[in-house]
């Protein structure tokens, strides 16, 4: 495949500088090709982080000024809070998310909910 051609050119320039790297790469590469089953969007989805850095900061906002925690149930309830704050500012969906939606339903079947429409295929 292209991909496995691409390591192959990758592992003669690098190997001798990165051969832990490669040999994990190699070693796994059936896990690692899973990736290119998905679509484009889907993809897309995966590599995209800014997300989930931005939800990352925004908790560590909340959690630092917080000294310690009365119980492991108190800092539960304010992470569950934060997040339900969080996510009310997420209004702009992916714009691909209808077919994406349903690539998950067809590749996933019972284990997608559609949260937005309490849905549970």
């Amino acid at each position: 495949s292209e991909a496995e051609l691409a390591l192959d050119t990758f592992e003669k320039k690098w190997n001798r500088k990165y051969p832990l790297a490669i040999k994990s790469w190699k070693t796994n590469w059936h896990y690692l090709t899973r990736y290119f089953e998905y679509s484009a969007s889907i993809r897309k989805i995966m590599y995209t982080t800014n997300i989930i850095e931005g939800f990352n900061r925004q908790i560590r906002k909340i959690t630092k000024t917080k000294g310690a925690f009365t119980s492991e149930m108190a800092l539960l309830k304010l992470l569950y809070l934060a997040q339900e704050d969080i996510t009310k500012k997420w209004i702009n969906p992916q714009n691909t998310w209808k077919q994406t939606k349903q690539e998950f339903i067809i590749k996933f079947g019972g284990r997608f909910i559609d949260k937005s429409n309490n849905i549970s295929y």
